[in-house]
């Protein structure tokens, strides 16, 4: 069977990318980060506290390297020429969006993938065993936010002539507002639409609120991932989750279960919504710059 034309250009993409020493750099920077016990989450979770680090390892830190390793993915292309070069070549401008969100994403996800192992192995010699398929799902998981992330980025990256441009974009605008702060923005916007205040530490059983919370796909990821855990339906980091679900503690994160709290939860609110929306971030943004990029004079 025929190899896809865009496999080439997916390969020297990956090649470049894992012969890089700041790939690979990512790999211990991501165990140190990921690796973060305590007490209420290892008694709520037991030795599947292990599984926690990786979706640690999976925020914050992780979408910034991404995004740093793929926002000039064809930007640079343009502005060295060579992507005139790839568009003499036998490819579609499709088969170079798709090569480099695949040869990018695979490139991003082995040192993932070592960290992972790393905090596994660190985890389970310390704790226990742990759920092997907990553990997968997880990564799983993170390796299809990985693909995300680089198909945000080479969208970006394909819709504009400027390298500063892209970089307030993403970096700007995706990393600090959706990344960072969308639990802020997202509190805001709701107050906004609907004239109510929210107190953090006792958030309203409205399923707006939560709707708009999950928007941003981190914290659609891990709304996922929590899921997964079995600990409870949130877009928090397990620790933040696991510390709302202690008695006696609060903090300030948004818990469906504690919000709700026997009350009905509407459907729109179950956890595979989020993978929807995880999905949704991955290919709406891919589709529009692929439309923009076929129809535009961008080379």
């Amino acid at each position: 069977m025929a190899l896809p034309r865009w496999f080439p250009l997916a390969r020297k993409e990956a090649v470049a990318l894992l012969k890089s020493k700041g790939t690979w750099i990512l790999a211990p920077l991501l165990v140190v980060w990921g690796y973060g016990p305590t007490y209420i989450s290892w008694d709520l979770l037991g030795p599947d506290v292990t599984v926690g680090f990786v979706q640690v390892a999976g925020s914050i830190l992780l979408p910034l390297c991404v995004l740093l390793l793929t926002y000039r993915s064809i930007i640079q292309e343009r502005t060295s020429g060579s992507l005139k070069f790839l568009l003499g070549l036998p490819l579609t401008r499709t088969d170079i969006l798709i090569g480099k969100v695949v040869g990018r994403s695979v490139g991003a996800v082995l040192p993932f993938a070592l960290s992972a192992v790393v905090l596994g192995v660190i985890g389970g010699v310390k704790f226990g065993l742990f759920s092997p398929l907990r553990f997968i799902g997880v990564f799983l998981v993170t390796v299809l936010y990985i693909a995300v992330l680089v198909s945000i980025a080479t969208a970006a990256s394909a819709v504009t002539t400027s390298t500063v441009r892209v970089t307030a974009v993403l970096f700007g605008g995706f990393f600090l507002l959706l990344t960072l702060g969308w639990k802020i923005v997202g509190v805001r916007l709701y107050s906004a639409v609907t004239g109510n205040a929210v107190n953090p530490l006792s958030p309203p059983a409205d399923g707006l609120l939560f709707a708009i919370l999950r928007f941003s796909p981190g914290r659609a990821y891990r709304t996922v991932t929590n899921w997964i855990l079995g600990l409870a339906n949130s877009g928090g980091q397990y620790t933040s989750v696991a510390t709302v679900l202690y008695p006696g503690h609060s903090v300030n994160e948004y818990v469906v279960d504690a919000a709700f709290s026997g009350q009905p939860v509407p459907a729109y609110l179950h956890e595979s919504i989020a993978l929807v929306v995880l999905l949704l971030w991955g290919v709406i943004p891919l589709a529009l710059a692929r439309y923009r990029f076929n129809r535009g004079d961008l080379a």
